[in-house]
């Protein structure tokens, strides 16, 4: 039986991240907000830095086994909390925009005092990391797209479910069902005892008092993600991509909705990933066979190989 979950409130206060946390103070869309953020110096740097962008179910904490293995390599990395995720501020008016964490993530690299740098995405961070690449091509170097959704556009074939419909889902979300939705979509029906970990944080908020604050913000970035897909603007990618693919994952926006006839169809990443590896002007493609959403749990040596290899040769 899995333990109870913890009680975190919206700022996660009470959870340690595997580094220390620092905060970037910013004004976005008249309000004063902060942004968490760790960094990882290498001893001896190679001087390339890498930015992690988590997925919409995650936060920078999730990426510690990245962190360490990059900075033995001499990469810096930068992990931040997106705004509405982690220890980051939970607006309650903000309008959600891929280029809105984009322009953020950018003024944070200014804060940090990083040039161009390389770019890893997980899941909705792959959407994120993708806007950034387009509006940012400068200071891009490499782009990695690990498991990213949004390469296919859910709006056009799954109803549409407006915010208040969206927040009221989020309410009735339990440590249960969260654990479910993970177990079914992230590892193709598998699950272990330290997959438990991953799903604690948004099940630990589900038993706050303040966690209506939470699930407002995830109803507003959900609506960001069916709303504005990135797939389309795929060739125009200038910088050198790898999508790294875990081939078990049927991870699908608004599949437990959909119509069944259609839900079943969706998430076909071995396709997806193919179709997408064909649209990206430079782009290479590692599939992991016994990977679903999150290859670098399920299978980190063959995912940290790759990426690794792939960082070096921009050197």
């Amino acid at each position: 039986m899995a333990e109870q979950p913890r009680v975190f409130d919206p700022e996660l206060t009470q959870l340690a991240y595997p580094r220390a946390v620092q905060f970037y103070e910013l004004e976005s869309q008249s309000q004063a907000l902060r942004m968490a953020y760790m960094v990882a110096e290498p001893e001896r740097f190679n001087g390339h830095t890498v930015v992690l962008l988590h997925g919409k179910n995650f936060s920078g904490a999730y990426w510690e086994p990245t962190i360490s293995s990059l900075a033995g390599k001499g990469f810096r990395v930068v992990a931040p909390d997106q705004i509405g995720f982690g220890k980051s501020s939970k607006p309650h008016a903000y309008q959600f925009t891929f280029q809105a964490l984009a322009e953020n993530t950018n003024g944070l690299l200014d804060h940090v005092g990083v040039g161009r740098v390389h770019v890893v995405g997980h899941s909705m961070g792959g959407m994120l990391g993708t806007r950034f690449a387009l509006m940012f091509p400068d200071r891009t170097d490499r782009l990695v797209l690990v498991n990213p959704i949004g390469l296919e556009d859910w709006k056009t074939v799954v109803p549409y479910l407006n915010i208040d419909q969206l927040f009221a889902g989020e309410l009735e979300q339990t440590p249960e069902s969260i654990r479910e939705y993970e177990r079914t979509s992230y590892f193709g029906g598998r699950w272990k005892p330290e997959y438990d970990a991953l799903a604690g944080t948004l099940a630990g908020w589900t038993k706050d008092p303040e966690y209506s604050t939470v699930a407002w913000n995830n109803a507003l970035t959900s609506d960001m993600i069916f709303t504005q897909p990135v797939l389309y603007e795929l060739p125009l990618l200038a910088a050198e991509t790898l999508l790294i693919i875990g081939q078990r994952d049927r991870t699908a926006f608004g599949a437990t909705w959909a119509p069944e006839r259609v839900a079943h169809g969706l998430g076909n990443y071995p396709a997806l990933g193919r179709k997408a590896a064909a649209a990206i002007p430079r782009a290479h493609l590692v599939e992991i066979a016994d990977a679903g959403h999150l290859p670098q749990v399920e299978a980190f040596g063959e995912y940290i190989e790759a990426l690794i290899a792939f960082l070096l040769q921009g050197q």
